[in-house]
């Protein structure tokens, strides 16, 4: 089955798994042209996510929501760096784990541990949906934020649940520095130099459009979308693009929403056209 994406240019936003998913489609033969999307760095104040691991381990919280693997990435790395992180392992193993999909749940493993819950809508109204099925009244919820986006209405829905809330939010992004490789981006799908864009999640969408706009390079993007086939990995990314008036050519099927089937959705429509007449020469 190798070499299915042998000649097919593909374009992939860089986010914190893009080395793995690069790998994949590399191993298929695919020509992958990676994108930076923002650098990631750990918030400039250390002291407040220490405090916060800190209350953990003294008082492991009945139950952990993580929004991302990298969250708890973050987390154990200054755990380490504080000499704490066997004690805080320990901790986390005692309380109750909800994941944000599959990424959170990953990151648990590689410490040992396991989600009790994934949601599986992977966004934050599905984390709100799938709380609301259990029961929080007078328990202590450490909940995992991520940047760029107004959490208030899930910390409201888990204080409606009768909880108290500890949010932690263990770094931040740095949009700026990617903006240049995210115009060349636009400017290849533009040019036809791109056989499909590869999207994993709906954050992406709204960066390619924000870095756009403010560039005045929208219409461009617009040109560059319908000149390429766009591969969403599942219905959060399909229905971000459709707030914005776009749709996804190709999916997964059988809610198989993973890389591995993304990268099998894409060599199935992607042979039923030839690659690029430039392809040995991009």
């Amino acid at each position: 089955m190798a070499d299915r994406l042998n000649g097919y240019r593909i374009l992939i936003l860089e986010t914190r798994e893009e080395a793995q998913f690069s790998r994949l489609l590399t191993e298929q033969g695919a020509d992958v042209l990676q994108c930076p999307m923002f650098a990631i760095h750990d918030a400039p104040d250390p002291a407040p996510i220490e405090a916060w691991i800190r209350r953990f381990i003294e008082r492991p919280f009945d139950d952990l929501v993580l929004l991302t693997g990298e969250g708890l990435r973050r987390l154990m790395k200054l755990a380490r760096r504080l000499g704490i992180d066997q004690d805080f392992v320990t901790a986390l193993a005692k309380a109750r784990k909800f994941a944000r999909g599959p990424k959170p749940g990953k990151a648990l493993r590689e410490i040992g541990l396991e989600p009790q819950q994934t949601t599986e809508k992977p966004t934050s109204e599905g984390v709100a949906e799938m709380l609301s099925r259990v029961d929080l009244k007078g328990h202590r919820v450490a909940l995992q934020l991520y940047p760029d986006k107004d959490h208030a209405a899930l910390i409201d829905a888990i204080k409606a649940g009768g909880a108290q809330v500890d949010i932690v939010l263990p770094y931040v992004y740095d949009p700026k520095a990617a903006d240049a490789n995210i115009v060349k981006a636009i400017d290849e799908m533009a040019e036809g130099r791109i056989d499909a864009i590869a999207l994993t999640n709906l954050g992406q969408v709204r960066r390619l459009i924000e870095a756009a706009r403010a560039h005045g390079w929208e219409d461009r993007l617009r040109e560059g979308f319908k000149r390429t086939p766009i591969a969403s990995v599942g219905p959060a990314v399909s229905d971000e693009l459709r707030a914005h008036g776009l749709s996804a050519a190709i999916m997964p099927a059988n809610e198989a929403y993973f890389m591995k089937p993304l990268i099998s959705a894409m060599a199935a429509a992607l042979a039923k056209k030839p690659p690029r007449a430039d392809a040995s020469k991009s």
